[in-house]
């Protein structure tokens, strides 16, 4: 009889990308799922369970920890039954030690937001985000392929073709597309044009999040947009050094969710997943605002088959409870913690 793999899941919601991983003993990657959040995080994440459920039929697997990352970290660990919750700093960070042990930078930009991380040593010393700005972020990217009419899976590929890069303007994403017209309308060749784009976003993203701050190498480059071989070759060229692009880039988010959990040493059946049923479960949302004091707070509570399951988002804590616990009697963590 065929023991089951001892593994470890990992979730990370985001605006744009719900992904999911589940890791075995080792930290290696079993499998993992990609997908579009479509506003809809809760569908996102039951959807991607059942992909997961697909792709390791016939495998006895034993989930043993799970983590939840992302913008929907909280909601994501209510519904699955996370035992860590954590931001996507420590997340990525942690990933990306997994992959180059003494990495001192991490570059990272998703669908709506870029993040630079600064470790030395194993540990996160600095970091900034950029949530405000589209100009560089892989929604911008898929706009840009799509009026170009590239799939956004060759964009890379145009770009490295270029020995010639278009000056454009980076610092919005209006300017940068006003740039690009024009540049098309004057004859600039499309790998150019592409490259130049890739630049200026490179250049876009270290004055705003990189500015006094000291990068060094090795360097890890992660998220949605590091499968674009032009922006890898952009920051190599701005930085003069080697950037690192992870195999699983675009997942490094739950990767890292998943060896958090793997880190908190738990014994078999002391996990709160509440199993992979819980993709065919009816969950319900609803907001409230609390008129206890003058903080006016919106308190998210959501309800599973017409029970409360949890709510937060209150500044003291007091709406804050979860009150269904996980598989084998422990109760899920608090989910406003992490």
């Amino acid at each position: 009889m065929t023991e089951a793999t001892t593994s470890y899941l990992g979730i990370d919601v985001g605006s744009v990308s719900t992904n999911l991983v589940i890791l075995d003993e080792h930290a290696a990657v079993v499998a993992a799922i990609y997908r579009r959040t479509q506003g809809q995080p809760i569908r996102a994440v039951q959807e991607g369970m059942k992909e997961l459920l697909e792709l390791i039929a016939g495998r006895k697997i034993e989930i043993q920890g799970v983590g939840a990352t992302g913008s929907a970290r909280h909601l994501t660990g209510v519904i699955v039954g996370a035992d860590v919750v954590k931001n996507e700093i420590t997340a990525h960070a942690v990933a990306a030690s997994q992959v180059v042990p003494d990495v001192n930078t991490v570059l990272e930009i998703g669908g709506q937001d870029s993040k630079l991380i600064i470790l030395r040593d194993g540990v996160v010393t600095d970091f900034a985000m950029n949530s405000v700005c589209a100009a560089g972020t892989g929604s911008f990217l898929d706009h840009q392929s799509a009026r170009l009419g590239i799939p956004i899976e060759e964009f890379g590929s145009y770009a490295v073709k270029s020995e010639s890069p278009a000056h454009i303007a980076g610092r919005c994403s209006v300017f940068a597309e006003s740039d690009m017209i024009h540049k098309q309308q004057v004859g600039v060749a499309t790998p150019d044009i592409i490259y130049g784009l890739c630049h200026a976003l490179v250049r876009n993203y270290l004055n705003n999040l990189g500015k006094g701050k000291e990068l060094l190498e090795p360097m890890v480059f992660q998220g949605g947009v590091a499968a674009n071989a032009g922006m890898k070759r952009s920051f190599e060229d701005a930085l003069g050094v080697e950037v690192v692009v992870p195999t699983y880039h675009h997942v490094m988010g739950a990767i890292g969710s998943a060896i958090l959990a793997m880190e908190l040493e738990l014994e078999p059946g002391e996990t709160a997943f509440k199993g992979f049923s819980m993709s065919d479960l009816v969950y319900e949302t609803s907001t409230f605002v609390c008129d206890g004091c003058s903080n006016t707070c919106e308190v998210v509570r959501i309800k599973v088959e017409g029970k409360t399951l949890a709510r937060w988002g209150g500044r003291c804590g007091k709406w804050e409870m979860q009150d269904v616990a996980g598989r084998g009697g422990r109760r899920a963590p608090a989910a406003s913690r992490g």
